[in-house]
């Protein structure tokens, strides 16, 4: 009888890796070739293993449960997020420049303690905001766009970090998580599509893989009640960081419904037709998908609203607009005005911030503009929004310091920078 026990458990142990092995197959060649959610995928083949078993040995079903639970959904979290590079301390400290008797940004930002773990880092974190980039280009060119958003991020890094850290800002509110880098992608399209529509429609297909992981990173950051700060990247971002949000804060218990508001300083409304996913249509699929309530746009340019998004806007009553001709031409209203309407229209719940440096003239951007707003009306409308709703995100994108035409701009990054120390201090305030 015992040497039978025996004989069972040895097949029982063989049956467990056999299954673990073609798990771990499965999840990795779905995760890689399909880009297939991985936290989804397990939790269905485990369903259905223990459904084919449900009428065989009691210990089998009892094996595939202890599989189960050894895979942590943290774990299967971190791993949908694989084009995440997370910092380390000493990286941070790299690229700034300690000085004697000053204390700069870049020595008392707070990073991930366990990259592997990211769920549980962000929760002991005591850091307020969440900085993260997502350098990336592929929703601009899929949106006919110039290439050049990818190049931002490093430089608005040199300059953020070495921000003095002191009473009117303190580094340690914020922990800077790391960026997204989709470098892998655009080189596959880049070498293998044939013609100009092959590549515009690779570019809009990446665009989901995209989606998928800034939203997961967006939904564990708000999950843990802290406020994301993205630097971009393209407008196509907005989607993801809108519907990973409105499912974070929802199921952080903040707001009774996975939706949220938002206001987009911009001269674009990015109200497209759902086409295929580019940077030209965020709100709209965050609308449709039921994610966004309210959307407002300030310093929307009269000359690119395309009609059929005109006749959208004006007859849905859940968006608003303040063009930039009525701000500045035929000045119906001052600008702060203008952001006040916005702020007010969106008051009821949390509210994304949105601001696509093409509205700022003469800016390096992807639709670069020579008439626009100034750069201190980008710091008024961040600093004034931050202070009157109660922020769900802020996203600033579009920028660039470097365009695929060959055009640059190396004071970009600095611009953000200043952005991003205005929203801090205006919520510390």
């Amino acid at each position: 009888m015992c040497a039978t026990e025996d004989l069972r458990e040895t097949e029982n142990r063989g049956v467990y890796m056999t299954v673990s092995l073609w798990l771990s197959f499965t999840l990795r060649f779905s995760v890689d070739i399909f880009q297939t959610d991985p936290i989804t995928l397990f939790q269905g083949l485990c369903s259905k293993i223990k459904n084919a078993i449900a009428l065989g040995d009691e210990k089998l079903k009892q094996a595939m449960e202890k599989l189960q639970n050894r895979v942590s959904v943290s774990e299967l979290k971190t791993n949908a997020m694989r084009h995440l590079k997370v910092y380390t301390k000493q990286e941070l400290l790299s690229l700034t420049r300690i000085r004697r008797f000053e204390t700069k940004l870049g020595e008392r930002l707070q990073v991930l303690n366990d990259a592997g773990h990211i769920e549980q880092s962000l929760a002991a974190s005591s850091a307020k905001y969440v900085l993260f980039g997502i350098p990336e280009d592929l929703g601009a060119r899929g949106n006919f766009g110039l290439g050049g958003a990818d190049t931002l991020w490093i430089p608005f890094l040199q300059s953020f970090l070495n921000v003095q850290s002191n009473d009117f800002f303190d580094g340690g509110d914020v922990l800077l998580a790391g960026h997204f880098d989709f470098g892998d992608i655009q080189y596959l399209i880049d070498t293998t599509a044939k013609g100009d529509d092959e590549r515009i429609e690779a570019y809009r297909h990446a665009v989901n893989t995209i989606d998928e992981e800034v939203e997961q990173l967006a939904k564990l950051v708000t999950e843990a009640k802290k406020i994301p700060i993205i630097i971009g990247g393209g407008h196509n971002n907005s989607y993801p960081l809108i519907k990973g949000c409105a499912k974070g804060w929802h199921k952080a218990g903040i707001i009774p419904l996975a939706q949220i508001n938002c206001i987009n300083l911009d001269a674009h409304a990015d109200y497209r037709p759902m086409e295929g996913r580019h940077s030209g249509n965020a709100f709209r699929y965050a609308e449709e998908d039921g994610y966004l309530q309210k959307y407002c746009i300030v310093g929307l340019h009269e000359n690119y609203i395309p009609q059929n998004v005109w006749i959208d806007i004006v007859n849905n009553p859940f968006i608003d607009c303040i063009t930039f001709e009525d701000i500045f031409v035929h000045e119906k209203r001052t600008f702060i005005q203008a952001v006040a309407h916005a702020t007010g229209f969106t008051e009821d719940t949390l509210t994304g911030i949105d601001l696509d440096l093409d509205g700022i003239q003469n800016t390096l951007s992807s639709a670069m503009t020579p008439v626009g707003i100034q750069p201190i009306h980008a710091r008024q409308y961040i600093s004034f929004a931050a202070a009157d709703v109660k922020p769900a995100y802020l996203h600033i994108c579009e920028g660039a310091t470097r365009l695929s035409d060959g055009r640059a701009d190396a004071t970009s990054g600095k611009l953000i920078s200043y952005l991003v120390s205005d929203f801090i201090k205006a919520k510390n305030v």
